[in-house]
């Protein structure tokens, strides 16, 4: 096959621009040939079992699936009755970015609420979490948080912990969206267990595509009592795979020497220099008219630009406005990020803000 596109242009859009890890594409390599049986029989989705076990303890169960949409749907579906509700942040992937699938497929309701950092909290939730027994109101049985946020931001072990002692004690069930899990673990310096299982979330949304994997995504029960029947929804929502063990190999590749680690451990390393290449250029006077509208706590950099700039940068690098009104946009950087692409981006910026 001809090679259609430029291996060496980089953007900073979304770190779901990058190509899979080449020890990804080995371990697919690996585990081809011969015949393994289908739907979750075969020998690397059964180790995968026990690699996850070791991670969020003997209770777990996990459930490979194709997408993060489909993660998040099909664990929710499993965690709410029809009449279920979930209070979630207003910046959450589950409102903004999966085209009402949570609605549409599950018929949950989501119950939203302004966070000025993609963060709830307690007294957050409490603005939606009212209204058990009133027939007329969608009755809110879940929390749904993202670690890390949608706005790169992060959730300490001890917010974590308050978030579901808090919901435990009104009767509610608590999922993560950990698409970004792998960032959250290196940012906080600590193994994955202690900010889900040790932390009291139920069910987990595992990302593996955002860090280095070609697909795929996995559901991980850590309270399996608290989703039930995901073995039946995961193929009614269309997420079961036949050839199962090319997701569960990618995911076994990541846990292989810490490859999880190391490579959201880069991708942080790279946002944090992007920001700390462009503070000092602001505090040198070389660039002005930037200012940050989040911490940078993971890889991604939230930044506002003047009226025009963001248009102009993009003819060379590839990025999302986040909100177009105010001038707000998103820089995510991901394993394969260099510090030339950074040095790179940070002259353009500064070309850009000059003219």
């Amino acid at each position: 096959m001809t090679q259609l596109h430029d291996p060496e242009l980089r953007g900073f859009a979304s770190d779901n621009y990058a190509g899979a890890h080449p020890e990804i594409l080995n371990a697919l390599a690996e585990a081809n040939g011969g015949h393994q049986i289908s739907y979750g029989e075969d020998v690397y989705t059964e180790h995968l079992r026990e690699v996850m076990k070791r991670h969020f303890g003997d209770q777990a169960e996990v459930f490979p699936v194709f997408n993060g949409t489909g993660a998040n749907v099909t664990a929710l579906t499993a965690m709410l009755p029809r009449w279920g509700a979930v209070v979630a942040s207003k910046t959450a992937h589950i409102h903004t970015d999966e085209n009402g699938a949570p609605e549409r497929v599950s018929g949950l309701k989501l119950l939203t609420v302004e966070t000025p950092d993609g963060k709830l909290t307690p007294d957050l939730i409490d603005r939606e979490a009212w209204g058990w027994g009133d027939e007329h109101r969608a009755q809110p049985l879940a929390v749904s948080i993202t670690q890390t946020t949608e706005l790169g931001t992060l959730y300490s072990v001890e917010e974590l912990k308050a978030i579901t002692d808090h919901a435990h004690s009104k009767g509610m069930t608590v999922h993560m969206d950990g698409a970004r899990i792998a960032n959250a673990a290196a940012a906080l310096g600590t193994g994955l267990r202690e900010f889900t299982t040790d932390a009291g979330i139920d069910t987990l949304s595992f990302g593996g595509t955002k860090n280095g994997m070609l697909y795929g995504e996995a559901i991980v029960a850590i309270n399996p009592e608290a989703a039930p029947g995901l073995i039946y929804l995961r193929k009614l929502n269309m997420q079961l795979a036949s050839k199962m063990r090319f997701i569960s190999a990618q995911f076994l590749a990541l846990f292989d020497d810490d490859l999880w680690l190391r490579s959201a451990s880069h991708s942080n390393a790279m946002a944090a220099h992007l920001r700390h290449s462009l503070e000092d250029r602001i505090a040198d006077g070389s660039i002005t008219g930037l200012s940050f509208s989040q911490k940078t706590q993971s890889n991604a950099v939230f930044a506002v630009l003047p009226a025009g700039v963001a248009d102009r940068l993009r003819k060379s690098f590839r990025f999302y406005d986040w909100n177009p009104a105010t001038g707000e946009v998103r820089w995510m950087c991901s394993f394969d990020t260099t510090e030339a692409d950074i040095d790179a981006f940070v002259d353009a910026i500064a070309k850009e803000l000059a003219s």
